[in-house]
């Protein structure tokens, strides 16, 4: 769960950076971002329900500061070139074949911090700022804070009821929880774009 208040500021470094100039930047702000969070998260031990009050209140406060852009309008949709999916592929492995190289050098704790990278968010926003636009990017980055209250509430209730109700009762449950979050972000996006 630590990992969330790093993917959150990865994202509002990145969104708010990105306002002002191209992806690779955007990129680097983000990543600063998470890697100071997640130094700060390694020498600040917290019990589990603190760990959840300060992952929900990054959440929120990283929404909150999230920039609010007006998406440019398009008379047509875009056709992506056809080297897009290959080359997120291509990416996308490269980010997992680094991170696993480097995890028995970085110890169980710090691999747990750096685990939550946000590889897949980090592909999808810079190849979505650099192919659409700087809003285009601050939109996928704020609906993947919504997304993220899931995470927070799966582990939650997963590290909760692990050793007291056995395996399968406890994934049941935070999957349960899990789908539960997820179905209110759902509506919540869809009042969104409706009101």
């Amino acid at each position: 769960m630590a990992g969330t208040v790093s993917q959150a500021l990865f994202c509002l470094a990145y969104a708010r950076t990105a306002r002002h100039t191209h992806w690779p930047l955007a990129l680097a702000a983000g990543g600063l971002a998470f890697a100071l969070s997640t130094l700060a998260l390694r020498w600040l031990p917290l019990s589990l329900v603190p760990l959840a009050v300060v992952a929900l209140a990054s959440l929120l406060a990283c929404r909150r500061f999230m920039p609010r852009v007006a998406p440019a309008r398009r008379a047509a949709r875009t056709r992506l070139p056809w080297w897009d999916i290959p080359a997120r592929m291509v990416v996308s492995t490269g980010f997992v074949l680094l991170l696993t190289g480097v995890a028995s050098h970085l110890g169980p704790r710090l691999t747990g911090l750096v685990t939550p990278f946000p590889i897949y968010a980090a592909i999808l926003v810079v190849f979505t700022h650099a192919l659409e636009g700087p809003a285009r990017a601050a939109g996928m980055l704020r609906g993947l804070l919504l997304g993220l209250y899931c995470f927070v509430g799966f582990f939650l209730v997963l590290a909760t009821l692990l050793e007291r109700a056995g395996i399968a009762p406890a994934f049941a449950a935070a999957i349960a929880v899990m789908l539960a979050i997820q179905g209110g972000a759902l509506w919540a996006l869809r009042r969104g774009a409706t009101a």
